[in-house]
């Protein structure tokens, strides 16, 4: 997967919006709330967020927030609309529940890690295991009543732990016992439950065209 270098405090600006790519450090410490945040990159006045933006635009920029949100590349992105397109009910809801299924995501979502980022690199290294079994594919699938835990030797990180520590309110679709550091899918992320409000059926207009 092609690696995002640049400021992710950029990507929030262009979008004009906080997307919590630095986790809970967005709601401290964040470039966004200052006043030249409040301009997208390369902008130094504020004239051209008067501008109307195309129907085409609004569309894009949709794609491109959830597409930031979740850190996926384009050819990640469209192969999950495909696969969303390709199952029963609404394309939009099955996007986004695909992308919230992500075992990075869940991880993330869970409090094991602090951000979306460090959840990824989490599972890259092998640190998480699924039904008792290691997964290292951060685009992993989870289904429901997959069990979700920690290797024995991360559970005393200190990232880990403090992450863990600071979390105390999870997604009505996710129980997490901090005892025993286990979390499990009890059922399918639902419209109101997932982790950013998107307006999906943008998305499915933008690729239909």
């Amino acid at each position: 997967m092609a690696r995002y270098l640049d400021s992710v405090c950029k990507l929030c600006r262009r979008e004009k919006e906080k997307l919590f790519l630095k986790g809970q450090r967005c709601n401290t410490k964040c470039s966004f709330d200052s006043k030249r945040g409040k301009n997208p990159p390369g902008e130094q006045g504020g004239s051209s967020r008067s501008k109307k933006m195309s129907e085409y635009a609004l569309r894009l920029r949709e794609k491109q927030k959830a597409r930031r949100l979740y850190g996926l590349t384009e050819q990640q992105f469209h192969h999950y609309f495909v696969r969303a397109d390709r199952m029963k009910g609404l394309t939009g809801d099955n996007l986004l529940q695909l992308l919230e299924l992500r075992l990075d995501n869940v991880v993330y979502r869970l409090g094991i890690a602090p951000s979306r980022n460090m959840a990824r690199q989490i599972v890259n290294h092998g640190h998480i295991l699924v039904n008792d079994k290691r997964v290292d594919l951060p685009g992993y699938i989870l289904k429901i009543e997959d069990k979700i835990t920690i290797k024995e030797k991360t559970k005393s990180n200190t990232f880990v732990q403090k992450s863990i520590e600071q979390t105390d309110k999870y997604p009505a679709w996710l129980n997490f016992d901090k005892q025993s550091l286990t979390g499990v899918v009890v059922s399918v992320p639902q419209r109101g439950e997932f982790s950013h409000p998107i307006n999906s059926q943008l998305i499915v207009e933008l690729y239909s065209k």
